[in-house]
């Protein structure tokens, strides 16, 4: 069986041959950590927006054959829309949004280009283009038809509060402004609309909506606002991609049981990333996993970072007695490979899914 094949059964509740395991991203860190244990070659350790044409080539081989020698089922793709130096330790992407660098690996939004609401009338959206999808294209060359291949793309309410300069800039105009905030999400739903036609033209077979809804504690937004502002397009979003036969999934980090049942009735195929902190895996699988593919729950945040090789195997084998029975399971991070994230407690990971993860899942105490 095909990775591939094993991400669609899991995907439509029905047992592959094994647990499918995937991850979101790994960082430029984490492809150099995990991939000296297969290949010396190695690109040198600098972030991707500072790397000539070569290097950049180098680092995605390395992260074909990390993706090859773990033998995963689905390569995620992300997009490539451009970024240039904005001053020292910052960048600004193809939105005009400016990004400060971060070790954790990921930038932290710091200023949008529509600082007030009377800008977006004369703002010019960015326009999808072939080239965003470089990543994708080489991975389908590479890969074929073996693997899945999952995009991970911004929803439409990440890159609006993106715009906006940020979260604490964005969230008080729900209140104040609530036509700035429909009109600026109609906007990015639009584009989003428009990239991931072009995606799947291209060879996208799964979609991960990524934009974090919740804290540790609670979500971010209550379940009228978020039926007032974004399940429309979210529903939208996900009709659209049913339409051409394809697959697509919420991300989130943190407590998202306020929002789960509005997951549902808009119709995604499945919820990553179960965050262990916040959600007890089992009990998601007893409520919600008939009806979403649940992608996830090995933590990133203490575990992969600081246990050991003995703990990282206990709990997904323990993951995996929870969730993967009856298909609807797919063995991931919490979150991402991120810089802390230990490569061999990666490496881990994934041979304890192996271990544990033949169906029929037979694993007892």
């Amino acid at each position: 069986m095909t990775g591939r094949e094993r991400i669609e059964k899991a995907f439509r509740h029905v047992e592959p041959d094994r647990v499918p395991v995937w991850e979101m991203a790994f960082n430029e860190e984490s492809i150099l950590g995990i991939g000296r244990f297969f290949t010396d070659d190695l690109p040198p350790a600098k972030p991707v927006h500072d790397m000539t044409p070569e290097e950049k080539l180098g680092l995605l081989a390395l992260l074909f054959t990390v993706v090859k020698e773990l033998e995963l089922d689905g390569f995620p793709s992300l997009l490539l829309l451009g970024s240039e130096p904005a001053g020292a330790g910052f960048i600004k992407d193809a939105w005009g949004c400016v990004f400060q660098e971060s070790e954790a690996g990921e930038p932290v939004i710091k200023a949008g280009p529509i600082t007030r609401p009377e800008e977006l009338a004369s703002f010019s959206a960015y326009r999808p283009r072939e080239s965003d999808y470089l990543v994708l294209a080489a991975a389908k060359g590479y890969f074929g038809d073996e693997l899945s291949q999952i995009l991970v793309h911004p929803g439409p309410f990440q890159l609006s509060r993106n715009l906006s300069g940020g979260m604490e800039k964005f969230f008080p105009y729900i209140r104040r402004n609530p036509g700035f905030v429909r009109d600026i999400m109609n906007m990015t739903t639009e584009y989003v609309l428009d990239s991931l036609d072009m995606a799947m033209d291209l060879g996208a077979d799964i979609v991960c909506l990524d934009g974090d809804f919740a804290y540790n504690k609670s979500t971010f937004i209550s379940p009228a606002q978020y039926d007032e502002f974004i399940g429309p397009h979210h529903k939208a979003i996900v009709d659209f991609v049913h339409s051409r036969g394809k697959l697509v999934f919420k991300h989130s980090d943190g407590n998202m049981w306020p929002l789960m049942d509005r997951l549902v009735e808009t119709d995604f195929d499945g919820f990553h990333s179960i965050q262990p902190q916040c959600m007890d895996i089992g009990e998601v699988k007893e409520r919600y996993g008939d009806r979403l593919c649940l992608l996830g729950n090995i933590d990133c945040a203490y575990l992969l970072p600081f246990g050991t090789e003995s703990e990282v195997e206990a709990s997904v084998r323990d993951t995996i007695a929870a969730a993967a029975p009856g298909g609807g399971f797919v063995l991931c991070s919490s979150n991402t490979i991120h810089p802390a994230c230990r490569p061999e407690n990666y490496i881990a990971m994934v041979k304890a899914a192996r271990k544990y993860g033949n169906y029929p899942i037979d694993i007892r105490g």
